[in-house]
């Protein structure tokens, strides 16, 4: 069979498989898996609040002992050598279930892992939160991100809203229970002062206050403060009772409610614990609790991917994909009056959050039908305006905030807070956003919009060629975005940058003809290979040289060949996590893209070389 054939018949095994995966409302609902934390975190919170699920905590406890490695230790991704602070969180949480004893063989090899890798002392500050509200580690004497952000006016460079605002979510119950340095224990509380390699710090000490706090002055502050953060949360809690759609977040909150004197039976609190449960997703061998539902990026990238695929927009797949998508678009809300349209989020529950990268890629999957359609239109139009008033003074675009304070970092040294707190224009923001307006409204360079972004691309990209990707492993996913970017707005592959972005992608090409990146390039901030190729990096990087190449080079038939071969064979080519969401501390695995990817990379290839081989 002639490549192209091979390549068709693919597509529409692919496509078929796609159909089949519909929901009845028109949306794709795909698995966003991670590490332990979240099943970790559902199992402590149930047993906290004493609530009566033990289905739900065995179905759990089962996910945590088949994800446990042969060395005692939870792993984020298949070459991590084993990750203490899940480690210490998929530990902790089965000690809460109740279910499995301490003495077990498996947890004896889990604290083995961790009192060899520095005990609970070396744990990311996050798990040493967790552990703090239980009474297992002690709260710092004074708690590095101080309450009295919450009255900092908003137009302060160091104010709370100067964060992004996916950081906000988790910070404002954060600063509460900082303040208070709340502490809960009952009888599921375990006792695991053996994981301590340091014995002065195995007597936990009761709540240790900065005697600031005793002035009559800070303390009236600080009940200002506790209230702002009080009432942004319940501000920001949808309609399934999530902290916006985060669980990460929905069980910081559900503490810090705690503390507040909200009791277990309260509705808010019911409420918050039935909206996690809801992410939770069932999968072939085990059950997963989601951090956010992936549902409107699904949905818009398998509904473009479609249409790259030449399936037509009056297929019932397209048609109730969009009019899913139509509905969950955001309003625009000013002094608690609607404005306008705005963007769309990442999880279908988000109702007040708009982010650029959902954007561009629900702008994408409508833009046909706004051509022909009045509703389409006048959504499609709202979304673009918004997408533009999102660029940065800069040039590139971020994920959530059009501006945010560059100060912060030099204040908070908190672990990984430049990853989150600052929401800084990156490659793979500022490639895609480009990347649309140059494919679908046909923007060249001759527009300054195009040329600030461009320009940005072009002063951020690194020495060896490549641009770091925040949301993807890592650099080849930041360099796909940047070329296809640069190339839909006319940039020649001439040009130097391309050129050197050419170069680096083939000289990273593995043995196998294939491409891959370890989730260690995210914690190291440089290039490392993995010691296989991925389908989804390898069709990242075919479509990044289709992109440039007017003629099929070996190098993209080679990778084209290999990707046909791999996607008949689900395994770890298909299933390591190629999303990213904190370095070092938290990647996915995003079901959707073992499909996604691998179609736009064979249609793209037909579309541009239309070969019979």
């Amino acid at each position: 069979m002639v490549l192209s054939e091979q390549i068709r018949a693919e597509m529409d095994g692919l496509i078929d498989k796609i159909r089949l995966d519909q929901c009845d409302d028109g949306s794709w609902r795909y698995c966003f898996e991670s590490g332990p934390m979240t099943d970790a975190y559902m199992i402590i919170i149930l047993r906290t609040l004493e609530y009566n699920d033990e289905d739900l905590i065995k179905t759990l406890v089962n996910r945590l002992l088949i994800k446990q490695d042969s060395s005692g230790a939870w792993k984020l991704f298949d070459d991590d050598s084993g990750n203490l602070s899940v480690t210490v969180e998929a530990y902790t949480a089965l000690l809460f279930s109740g279910y499995i004893e301490i003495s077990n063989e498996k947890m004896k090899k889990a604290e083995e892992f961790i009192r060899q890798n520095g005990g609970l002392e070396s744990v990311h500050v996050s798990t040493k939160f967790m552990l703090a509200l239980h009474e297992l580690y002690p709260w710092p004497s004074f708690f590095p991100i101080p309450l009295l952000l919450m009255n900092v006016p908003k137009s302060f460079p160091l104010s709370f809203y100067k964060f992004s605002s996916y950081v906000r979510f988790h910070f404002a119950p954060l600063l509460i229970l900082g303040h208070k340095k709340f502490t809960t224990k009952n009888k599921w509380t375990p006792t695991i002062q053996h994981l301590f390699t340091n014995n002065k710090l195995k007597k936990i000490s009761k709540k240790r206050r900065f005697p600031a706090f005793k002035i009559p002055f800070i303390k009236t502050f600080s009940k200002i403060g506790i209230k702002k953060a009080e009432e942004y949360i319940i501000q920001n809690i949808e309609r399934d009772g999530t902290l916006s759609s985060y669980a990460s977040a929905t069980f910081i909150a559900i503490y810090a409610l705690l503390s507040l004197g909200y009791e277990v039976t309260s509705p808010v609190i019911q409420n918050a614990v039935l909206g996690i449960k809801s992410f939770l997703f069932e999968l072939d061998d085990s059950h997963h609790i989601q951090n956010s539902p992936s549902t409107i990026w699904d949905t818009a990238l398998t509904s473009y991917a479609l249409q790259e695929a030449d399936v037509p927009l009056n297929d019932e797949a397209i048609r109730s994909s969009a009019n899913y998508l139509l509905s969950l678009q955001l309003k625009i809300v000013e002094n608690n009056s609607t404005i306008g349209l705005g963007g769309w989020g990442f999880s279908d529950s988000n109702t007040q959050n708009p982010d650029v990268d959902d954007t561009q890629a629900v702008l994408r999957a409508t833009t046909t039908l706004s051509l022909i359609d009045d509703d389409y239109r006048k959504s499609w139009n709202a979304g673009v305006r918004w997408l533009f008033e999102m660029q940065k003074k800069d040039g590139g675009w971020a994920s959530f905030e059009k501006n945010s304070s560059k100060y912060l970092k030099l204040i908070f040294p908190i672990q990984n807070f430049v990853d989150t707190a600052i929401d800084p224009s990156t490659a793979d923001l500022t490639g895609r956003t480009i990347e649309f307006l140059g494919s679908k409204l046909k923007l060249n360079m001759n527009h300054p919009r195009i040329e600030d972004g461009v320009n940005w691309l072009i002063n951020n990209q690194n020495e060896d060629g490549s641009w770091y990707g925040r949301w993807g492993i890592s650099y080849i996913y930041g360099t796909w975005a940047a070329i296809t970017g640069m190339k839909a707005v006319g940039i020649p592959s001439n040009h130097p940058s391309i050129q050197k972005a050419n170069s680096w992608l083939l000289s990273i090409k593995q043995l196998d003809g294939g491409w891959g990146e370890s989730c260690k390039s995210d914690i190291e901030r440089k290039y490392i290979p993995l010691s296989f190729s991925t389908v989804v990096h390898t069709s990242w990087v075919i479509d990044t040289l289709i992109s440039i190449n007017d003629y099929p080079t070996s190098e993209i038939d080679e990778g084209i060949l290999n990707i046909l071969n791999w996607l008949k064979t689900p395994d770890k080519r298909m299933t390591y996590p190629t999303g990213g969401g904190l370095p070092g501390h938290f990647y996915i695995n995003y079901h959707s893209y073992q499909s996604i990817w691998p179609l736009l990379t064979l249609s793209h290839y037909l579309k541009k070389y239309k070969t019979s081989d």
